[in-house]
């Protein structure tokens, strides 16, 4: 069975029949998430989203009634107080608990549930003569409950981090009695389901902490308590308070419904309710107090005791209309969790088959099984992409890849280091060594020494459709794959299956296909240039070929079209006036192509000899703002503050008549704003064998990006040859593809990409440091004569590189000794590139 017959809805059926909520399921989807047509949403662990009838009830209940204050007493108030009750006893059901065992706590979060417990527990400190609490928690947590440790680090109590094996590998065959006199309180956390790998932990683990017969309860004595984190869990799959009896559970409802956002809550067991103990109290949460003196008692409803100040109540209210749409669309949250891991159980499987041409697999995936059950699995696939030769392709690649063909993932370390750690095999040392190399947690650094820091991750939803998951496979195998594809039918029939046992791969081969025929390949074969598409990458250049600077282009203002110059001088930022003012909307946030195309269409001009930059767009008369504002002018423009690339800049307004202009040609309210003369930026990480950190302008990385034509012209050629998957797109030509690029330098090369292998250049009698790759955005889509979007010429550096979406190098010169400018640069001067050494 070939791939394209694999990703049909009929080989889907085959594998699993629990699809949908009825036969207008997808007629109901296109009603209640008519905003997402033409995406392909594959985030819902982060966030699901929201039906539209949710809305609209929510909506005409807040409209036609009048919620007050609930800690008033009036009318509109009772309102609000029976209302919110009435939630609370809902997520209660919803959980199949009554109010006699647990108490619903309104919060803004689960963090902020996660903190209340943190906070509030009766944390015992160890000393000489008594044992004291341990906070004990699964490595495989949030960060959100790894943090807790910093608040009990500070009070003496021990830290005791547990894999997920030690739990039931290091467990009691008897619970320990319940006759033991130490009451010493302590906590386990642990989450119902990874977020990293969606794996789910067993819910008896609750009652064999509480029990101590499992590790690390049972060899403490003491009093144990249990923190469940549910978050991730209770998005898609019910939870039965009956069977696991966690003392504290915190919730996320944007994680089960999609809104509102910024409202969670913590669910607390009654019969521990009494060992928290609250220092703070705000309104609502006192019976009473004296100002004059050291006199508090606290509400006696465990709820009111906790929610300092008046609750989200309309956010609550919200909640209520949550529940309705949830069970009116779904029936329930088995339902929700036999659809949603069918989904992700079919993409695995396929995902976890498809190979490169040579037979390399193309994903890493990070799971403990094999999406046997829906009840050891949630509906998350974590995985890396590997290239042919089986290196990991970093995370950055595919989800700037995945924005091209509208579909939303979740890149990096989803806050679960611990897991991160386990999965990806990285060291406690490596981890203190990607943050000397730059790396921190939320960031777009993909490998550091050639190993991930991190992975991709795709999840499910209530409202995913099976479309979702081709559109998903497809643009894998479009944009990652090798061709010819094959499959591990080996593996496939395994998992179709549904069995671990191996059937013996050197009786199997993978399955090739090409124009649409199918036959065996050979293992031992070799891919040939055409497997290749065509376009095999070649040595670096070492005949001593001549390389020539063809142009040199400055990009005046951000974003906006370049301005091709033939000599040019070069200033301490970089070439003079390049990125030096950029266009900001009405919130001072800067705009770039990725958002507004238009931008390439406004085609600044640097005017020396006038000291003028002038402003040009088709329809616009011409205006024009100095080049250099003078000290009474500098004073007369505010100063504000703006980012750039994450980084803070100071920066200078441009004044009323340029702001007027762009608004009017782009019809939003914009401004233009310049880089203060008096502030310094300088980049993130001094390239190897740059002598000094260089001083950036308005640029993204570095002072220059340079590309070859021998590379553009490459990937051209790809592109003619795909043609017929252009969807009306017309064909670029070699300048236009340029264009799309945004260099600063345009050199002629011998060899595609053979500036990825060098270390430094001499340009005339300027000297460069390569400071690294340039991953390319989405704005290579807009084609920059028309400001319209296309996939191509991204697409096609991809297929080309199979995934590696860099192109061009970043460089930064290096200033003569004693110097504070360097020498002008000309079209048609000679290159000397130097190689790394080996």
């Amino acid at each position: 069975m070939d791939f394209q017959t694999l990703c049909t809805f009929k080989s889907f059926e085959q594998v699993w029949s629990r699809y949908g909520y009825g036969e207008d399921f997808q007629g109901v989807m296109e009603r209640e998430f008519t905003r997402i047509k033409g995406i392909t949403y594959l985030d819902h662990a982060a966030t699901t989203l929201y039906p539209e009838c949710l809305i609209r009830d929510y909506f005409q209940d807040i409209s036609r009634n009048v919620y007050g204050n609930p800690h008033s007493h009036n009318p509109s108030s009772r309102l609000t107080h029976d209302t919110v009750d009435r939630v609370r006893y809902r997520v209660l059901q919803h959980f199949n608990a009554t109010p006699e065992e647990y108490s619903v706590i309104f919060t803004s979060g689960c963090t902020a549930a996660l903190k209340l417990v943190a906070e509030s527990f009766p944390w015992s400190p160890h000393t000489e003569s008594e044992v004291g609490s341990h906070f004990c928690y699964l490595t495989d947590s949030h960060t959100s409950v790894v943090g807790i440790r910093g608040l009990t680090s500070g009070r003496g109590v021990v830290t005791l981090p547990v894999s997920p094996q030690e739990v039931e590998n290091r467990a009691k065959d008897e619970a320990e009695g319940d006759g033991v006199v130490c009451q010493t309180p302590h906590l386990f956390c642990y989450p119902a389901q990874s977020n990293f790998s969606g794996r789910k932990y067993p819910l008896s683990h609750v009652k064999g902490i509480q029990a101590r017969r499992l590790y690390p309860a049972c060899e403490h004595q003491g009093r144990w308590f249990v923190l469940l984190d549910a978050a991730a869990h209770v998005s898609c799959s019910p939870l039965n308070l009956q069977e696991c009896p966690a003392d504290f559970i915190p919730i996320s409802f944007y994680k089960m419904f999609g809104f509102p956002t910024g409202l969670g809550a913590l669910l607390v067991r009654n019969d521990a309710a009494g060992i928290l103990k609250k220092t703070y109290f705000g309104g609502g949460t006192a019976a009473a107090y004296l100002s004059g003196e050291d006199y508090y008692v606290h509400a006696a409803n465990i709820s009111d005791r906790f929610e300092d100040g008046t609750v989200s109540f309309l956010d609550i209210i919200a909640v209520n209309h949550g529940f309705e749409a949830l069970y009116r669309i779904t029936g329930g949250m088995h339902n929700i969790q036999q659809h949603t891991f069918g989904l992700a159980r079919y993409t695995y499987m396929l995902l976890s088959s498809v190979c490169h041409g040579n037979g390399r697999p193309v994903a890493q995936i990070y799971t403990e099984g094999q999406f046997e059950s829906p009840s050891t699995q949630g509906a998350v696939l974590n995985f890396n992409l590997k290239d042919s030769h089986g290196q990991i392709i970093g995370y950055s690649q595919v989800d700037r890849m995945a924005s091209l063909f509208n579909i939303h993932v979740r890149t990096g370390c989803f806050c679960n280091t611990g897991a991160c750690q386990s999965f990806l095999g990285i060291t406690n040392q490596q981890m203190r060594r990607n943050l000397q190399a730059g790396h921190v947690c939320g960031d777009s650094i993909d490998l550091v020494d050639g190993q991930p820091t991190g992975s991709v991750r795709v999840s499910f939803g209530y409202m995913s459709t099976f479309e979702d998951c081709q559109k998903f496979l497809n643009f894998v195998a479009e944009c990652f794959v090798e061709k010819p594809l094959t499959l591990d039918q080996v593996r496939l029939e395994e998992l179709k299956t549904a069995t671990a046992a191996s059937r013996g791969s050197n009786e199997h081969y993978p399955i090739k296909i090409t124009n649409g025929e199918i036959f065996k390949a050979d293992e031992k074969e070799k891919p040939t240039e055409a497997s290749l598409r065509g376009f095999a990458l070649r040595e670096p250049n070492s005949h001593g070929e001549a390389y020539t600077l063809t142009n040199i282009y400055i990009y005046p203002i951000k974003s906006c079209a370049a301005y091709e110059v033939h000599d040019w001088p070069v200033g301490p930022q970089g070439l003079l006036y390049d990125r030096g003012w950029m266009v900001v909307n009405g919130n001072s946030v800067c705009l770039s192509q990725k958002r507004v195309p238009p931008l390439c269409l406004i085609r600044p001009q640097v005017h020396l000899p006038s000291n003028k930059l002038l402003l040009q767009a088709s329809g616009m008369d011409t205006i024009s703002v100095p080049l250099e504002n003078s000290t009474e002018m500098h004073r007369s423009y505010p100063v504000c503050q703006s980012k750039v690339c994450g980084d803070r800049v100071e920066t200078v307004d441009c004044g009323d008549e340029a702001a007027s202009w762009l608004s009017d040609f782009l019809g939003q309210p914009c401004r233009l704003i310049r880089q203060s003369p008096d502030f310094t930026r300088g980049m993130k990480k001094r390239p190897s064998g740059a002598a000094t950190s260089s001083s950036l302008s308005l640029v993204n990385e570095a002072q220059y990006l340079m590309i070859n034509r021998a590379s553009v012209e490459l990937i051209q050629k790809l592109m003619s040859s795909r043609q017929d998957d252009f969807e009306g797109d017309r064909l670029l030509d070699t300048q236009n593809v340029i264009s799309r690029f945004r260099a600063n330098l345009v050199i002629a090369g011998v060899e595609p990409f053979e500036e990825d292998n060098w270390s430094h250049l001499i340009i005339g009698n300027t000297r460069f440091v390569v400071a690294g790759q340039c991953g390319r955005c989405q704005m290579v889509g807009v084609d920059q004569d028309t400001g319209t979007k296309t996939k191509e010429p991204l697409m096609s550096l991809s297929a080309c590189r199979t995934g590696k979406v860099t192109f061009g190098v970043y460089l930064t010169h290096q200033l003569p000794e004693g110097s504070t400018t360097a020498n002008v640069l000309s079209a048609g001067s000679p290159i000397y590139p130097e190689p790394h050494s080996s």
